[in-house]
């Protein structure tokens, strides 16, 4: 049975969209209890789950405008705060938050503790693409600054995680630079090439531009936070323009459109799953000792 910390306060729509969303875990999963870390009376209102779940009641909660740092050292009692330490004390086997995501990897870093030999934790999600399989990129924004060796890890780690979890046997690992030749990009561009394409324990493919990542070109993407974040910003914003034209051609389209969307119905239906980056529950803190989840906030 695993153990779940949820800070049931963070994100915009909290406490009500995380409690709703713990009810539908609890009747989907047999094998996981949820602690929620909260207001006591307000989560309640929202809790029709009464077996495999806890409340942990707290006043105190890190808001989306705190300093990161700041608000892990000064909110001890924070509802993310309380949450980590379960993991560290190992009263729970995994952090889960959608509020606010610098404080969590904060949190991540100085609660949980870092893997011996990873030097910055990155974040990972698997995002879409148009063959259903997905490809796992990070960094995602965990960290401002990077490094070729940074970047390295992130190989390592994200090709671990494709073939351990994902089940892929040698996993494509491409870097993401603004050309495929090899003596493309920036000097860290560059020197990252160089690391990645010396380690015989990764299947390292080469530079991958962000216009084949949809195509599936490769199983893990690793890049800095900035390219990595306006990667996930633009699949996520595409994935919704694409709906949203689709739906203005249908209802806009007279009859003839109507009749060919029915027709298309289960087609659409399956393309909107596959394009709903929502489905990813969130993103993963990667290098940290225990799982640290970064759930969507909006």
């Amino acid at each position: 049975m695993k153990k779940i910390a949820v800070d049931a306060m963070g994100g915009d729509y909290a406490p009500q969209a995380i409690v709703e969303g713990v009810n539908q875990a609890l009747a989907d999963f047999s094998d996981i209890e949820v602690q929620l870390y909260g207001d006591e009376a307000k989560i309640k209102q929202y809790l029709t789950a009464t077996e495999r779940v806890s409340i942990i009641h707290t006043d105190e909660k890190i808001d989306s405008d705190d300093e990161p740092t700041r608000a892990i050292r000064k909110k001890k009692n924070a509802s993310m705060v309380l949450a980590a330490k379960a993991v560290k004390e190992g009263e729970a086997d995994a952090v889960l938050s959608a509020g606010n995501t610098g404080a969590l990897l904060a949190a991540g870093f100085f609660i949980v503790g870092r893997i011996k030999n990873i030097d910055r934790p990155g974040l990972m999600s698997t995002l879409p693409t148009v063959d259903g399989k997905g490809f796992d990129m990070l960094d995602l924004g965990a960290n401002a600054e990077n490094t070729a060796q940074h970047l390295h890890q992130y190989a390592i780690l994200g090709s671990f995680y494709a073939k351990n979890v994902r089940g892929i046997a040698q996993p494509r690992v491409g870097l993401l630079n603004n050309g495929t030749e090899s003596s493309k990009g920036d000097p860290l561009r560059k020197e990252t090439y160089e690391l990645l394409a010396a380690d015989e324990s990764l299947n390292f493919i080469g530079n991958v531009e962000a216009r084949d990542l949809m195509n599936g070109v490769a199983d893990v993407v690793v890049g800095r936070w900035f390219t990595g974040n306006a990667v996930l910003k633009s699949i996520e914003g595409t994935a919704m323009g694409i709906m949203g034209l689709l739906k203005t051609a249908i209802t806009g389209g007279g009859l003839r459109a109507k009749l060919g969307a029915l027709l298309l119905k289960d087609s659409l239906r399956g393309l909107k799953k596959q394009l709903n980056y929502s489905d990813v529950g969130g993103a993963v803190l990667f290098g940290v000792k225990a799982p640290v989840i970064k759930t969507h906030g909006s």
